[in-house]
């Protein structure tokens, strides 16, 4: 068979459902080669959106998910997806297509060094030589990306390589299986935790990809021990659950780094330090730090490990908390009250433009609590992080490793591929939505039942917000935006306005009862950018 043939089995082999991408001519083989496979090939219009689909999809079902692209600039453009799956650890593997190997040690049309290109910001990168090394390209590609922890890797394939003929089979697929915890470590960190004054945990995106939140939720339950969570670690533990203090990384007068303040032991499961910088959280480097991890931690001046236990977290936390001695309670309760009383505080407000506290309640009643919010890069991040709340791990995704503009949309058409029974709402901005609005067209096409929810505000929010903490004027953030309900129906989407407050959360409740790629204008009040800051300021001093 044709080599293209045999590397779309090997794709069969690793139970590969989509391939995103945009068909060139450098990959002519492996598409008509994906005709005959039961792999469905999703056509984007840019392949960054390719990338954020992968980035996504691999993240949700925690499988490599695949993007695919010609050589020169159609490779260039997976860049931004590949680096964030890199980033945030979700699962990837990228394919690009490359001109014949007798052209590549010269200057030649759209020919870049694509192995190196990607070497840089990817776990494995590799470029196929000839037919025999398929097998084993793919099946280290797609180890090496599950393989915690997970990222993206990349496979360069030659044109000329692709026409070649090969008698072969797939390797056999086997997943790699977490150590148990070292029983010496298990025990330091056992003493450490128990003769701690006022622990409180740190939980990150790790203890999702590890599939532990219920051991992580009956840690902190029989520990007394208060639980904050990263961005992309909301719903690891239920809101509901009394330990729950909410997210932690506002990086300005955060009422949970008030928390780490009084904290003498900080104990960090499934934390990568990318998702929120330690020195943020612990600008002294005095406190006590446990670390509960699948790999060891990272070196940082700000990140002094006391104890490390490395291994299969579910069984950590397992064995830490029976060596353990439960603490009596923590002082620091008041601090979940004094965020639940912040989410209620603008339920009922009927100003707009709306406030974000009022879009997020609005959106928070409209949705079920297993469906799947994906949210953008900007201002409205910051807001979503603190206030949405997550019963169920996995149902608000938030790229914060890489913090890519661009993600929703692209992300939204992944999340409802991966997960059709839920529904899904893409959060994004103004600037963030106009980046990849191209796909609303794929997921048109394909008629993904979706909601777009703009936070309008005609600039780039979450910039000046920083300009104005910082220098106290903005600069060059303001722009003008199209008719989005135009647009929308330019697209065949339906195209909804907000006009008036109390409008939002019926609108809300029919655009996620329709069949239908549904797009909501929302004016933002980004006013409450500072006032959130100076408010959560002053009820963590009066704590």
């Amino acid at each position: 068979m044709k080599a293209a043939e045999f590397f779309v089995r090997c794709l069969e082999n690793e139970g590969v459902e989509y391939i995103f991408g945009i068909p060139g001519e450098e990959n002519l083989d492996v598409m008509d080669a994906l005709l005959d496979s039961n792999i469905q090939f999703i056509t984007t219009r840019h392949e960054q959106g390719a990338a954020f689909m992968a980035d996504v999809y691999g993240r949700l079902t925690h499988r490599a998910g695949v993007c695919m692209a010609t050589l020169g600039p159609g490779a260039t453009n997976l860049i931004t997806g590949v680096a964030d799956a890199n980033m945030d650890h979700a699962p990837l593997v990228a394919i690009a297509g490359q001109a014949d190997t007798l052209r590549l040690h010269k200057e030649s049309h759209q020919v870049l060094d694509l192995e190196e290109l990607f070497r840089s910001f990817t776990k494995f990168s590799s470029r196929i030589i000839a037919p025999d090394i398929i097998s084993e390209v793919i099946r280290k590609a797609f180890k090496v990306a599950q393989t915690e922890k997970a990222g993206a890797c990349f496979i360069e394939f030659p044109e000329n390589i692709a026409k070649m003929e090969i008698n072969d089979k797939p390797l056999r697929v086997k997943h790699a299986h977490m150590p148990e915890p070292p029983a010496d470590r298990v025990a330091y960190a056992a003493e450490v935790i128990s003769n701690a004054k006022e622990p409180i945990i740190l939980a990150g995106n790790g203890v999702i990809r590890a599939g532990a939140w219920e051991e992580l939720a009956a840690f902190a339950e029989k520990l007394n021990i208060p639980i904050t969570n990263t961005f992309m670690a909301k719903g690891v533990i239920p809101f509901r659950h009394p330990m729950a203090l909410g997210s932690a990384g506002l990086q300005s007068k955060d009422y949970v780094n008030f928390g780490f303040e009084h904290a003498d032991t900080i104990i960090c499961v499934g934390y990568d330090l990318v998702e929120y910088h330690p020195h943020l959280w612990h600008p002294t480097q005095d406190r006590t730090i446990v670390h509960i991890d699948s790999s060891p931690a990272e070196v940082d001046a700000h990140y002094p490990v006391c104890v490390g236990v490395v291994g299969d977290i579910k069984h950590s936390l397992n064995r830490i908390a029976a060596a353990c001695t439960p603490h009596e309670g923590s002082k620091l309760r008041p601090l979940r009250e004094a965020l639940i009383k912040e989410m209620n505080q603008h339920r009922d407000d009927a100003a707009c433009p709306v406030k974000p506290q009022k879009i997020i309640w609005d959106l928070r009643t409209a949705m079920e609590m297993e469906d799947i919010v994906v949210c953008d890069v900007g201002a409205h991040k910051m807001w979503m992080a603190r206030m949405f709340r997550c019963e169920y791990p996995n149902t608000c995704l938030i790229s914060n490793g890489f913090a890519s503009m661009g993600i929703a949309v692209p992300g939204a058409i992944a999340a409802k591929l991966a997960c059709p029974d839920k529904s899904v709402v893409a959060v994004t901005g103004d600037g963030g939505f106009l980046m990849n609005v191209q796909e609303i067209e794929t997921a048109v096409r394909l008629k993904i039942a979706m909601v777009v929810l703009i936070w309008s505000d005609s600039g780039y929010g979450l910039i000046e917000w920083k300009q104005m903490n910082q220098f106290g004027r903005p600069s060059s953030v303001d722009f003008k935006n199209p008719d989005f309900i135009q647009l929308a129906e330019s697209f065949g989407a339906k195209g909804y306005r907000i006009e008036q407050a109390d409008q939002l959360l019926p609108t809300l409740k029919k655009a996620l009862a329709e069949d239908a790629v549904s797009i909501i204008d929302c004016p933002v009040d980004y006013s409450e950018n500072l006032r959130l800051t100076e408010t959560l300021g002053d009820l963590a001093i009066h704590l």
